[in-house]
């Protein structure tokens, strides 16, 4: 399931409260947006918080209970209750039901359970045109090796992405040594991803936004660390919470990984809907493709996201054919971007994204047309053009500069 459901909890009791939380912040999909532990407080917490879903635990006083569930159900509608109950009594769940629940799981409460009531709620939200409920884009950036322009890729589809008034975009520096997000963006940041790492448990969406850096193209960014010795503070535990928080804050988050593919990076890639392998038609980038598409295809089908992204088509004559390239990776190229170096140059010396500083640049409305395809807004018509008809984007470049 890829909808991310913010959820709100009410327990009177601490430990049971307390084992929900932890099985609850293991779960990709939710967000935990608040938990409360008097039942005369929580439809209060709902109004202000609107999660879509409000976890009732009912054993600590049934009655009182299944009273707020029913307060819930006419206050706060668009809130999906669960309940939940160590009781499995028929005449309890009816009760439940007839309240206003929209699903009931007995105490101890097993994964699958929850998982299946959650689908559930997901779908019935999504089945009556609920924008909240709709699964956000989570893009991967990775490299075959260092320097084939992940970097330019990441935020130059971000800043194209986040140009749409329908949407809102986060980017996360993932290159936690050396990366330069920033640069590329002429920012400097007040806080970082360590900043925001150590402190998500305590920030909601409101915090969160003003923790990132906004850029003008309406692109959000969390940079890395400005110091080294502050790397090791990032676990990836941190990291899963830190996207979970930003994947249903935003509805579309791009992630900048680096090439070390550390715990860090891994956790990003299992993490992510699409993972944009980036490479150059040679045979060191190729090899490295290989070797990486080996390694997805053993870790949960990672290899299923992976979609081939070829920069600098047209760099020089020795450069190796795509079909080549797509025999020797054994997937089809998604997506090709044309070489353009010196517009590519001059836009990150400058800090200017290529859709502000070359809009009509051949490689710039490469980047447009691949935004389109990952957006899925025109996804049959973008995806064949970026496998064959981004070549009469080639040649218009290519007849411009007289290659």
């Amino acid at each position: 399931m890829s909808n991310v459901l913010r959820l709100a909890i009410v327990d009177p009791n601490d430990s049971q409260r307390d084992a929900l939380k932890s099985m609850l912040l293991g779960m990709d999909m939710i967000w935990l947006e608040a938990e409360c532990s008097r039942y005369e407080f929580f439809a209060d917490v709902v109004a202000q918080t609107n999660p879509d879903i409000g976890l009732v635990a009912i054993d600590t006083d049934p009655q009182k209970a299944l009273e707020l569930v029913g307060r819930l159900g006419a206050a706060s509608p668009d809130c999906a209750v669960l309940v939940v109950s160590s009781s499995n009594d028929g005449s309890l769940i009816l009760q439940a039901l007839r309240a206003g629940a929209k699903e009931f799981i007995t105490q101890p409460v097993r994964i699958e359970d929850l998982l299946a009531a959650l689908g559930r709620i997901s779908e019935r939200r999504a089945g009556r045109g609920d924008n909240r409920s709709r699964g956000n884009q989570v893009i991967a950036v990775a490299g075959a090796i260092g320097g084939v322009g992940t970097t330019s890729l990441a935020v130059n589809l971000g800043c194209i992405l986040a140009k749409e008034p329908n949407h809102s975009v986060a980017l996360v520096d993932l290159d936690l040594c050396l990366g330069d997000a920033d640069v590329f963006l002429d920012t400097i940041p007040d806080y970082t991803l360590v900043d925001v790492a150590q402190n998500v448990t305590r920030l909601d969406f409101t915090l969160l936004k003003r923790s990132l850096t906004k850029h003008s193209s309406g692109l959000y960014l969390l940079p890395r660390p400005v110091q080294l010795e502050d790397v090791p503070l990032i676990t990836p535990d941190d990291l899963q919470r830190v996207i979970g928080l930003l994947k249903a804050t935003f509805t579309h988050l791009v992630l900048d990984l680096s090439k070390g593919y550390t715990a860090i990076d891994m956790i990003a890639l299992e993490m992510a809907d699409q993972i944009l392998l980036t490479t150059q038609l040679d045979l060191p980038c190729l090899r490295n493709v290989v070797r990486l598409m080996m390694s997805f295809g053993n870790m949960d089908d990672l290899a299923g996201k992976v979609k081939i992204v070829v920069n600098r088509v047209g760099l020089d004559g020795g450069q190796i054919t795509l079909k080549k390239a797509e025999e020797t990776i054994g997937k089809e190229i998604f997506w090709q971007l044309p070489n353009d170096y010196r517009t590519m140059i001059e836009a990150r010396n400058n800090g200017v994204p290529l859709i502000d500083s070359a809009p009509k640049a051949a490689v710039t409305q490469s980047l447009m047309a691949l935004a389109k395809a990952l957006d899925n807004t025109e996804a049959d018509d973008e995806e064949s053009d970026g496998k064959k008809g981004i070549g009469g984007l080639l040649k218009l470049w290519s007849g411009k500069n007289g290659k």
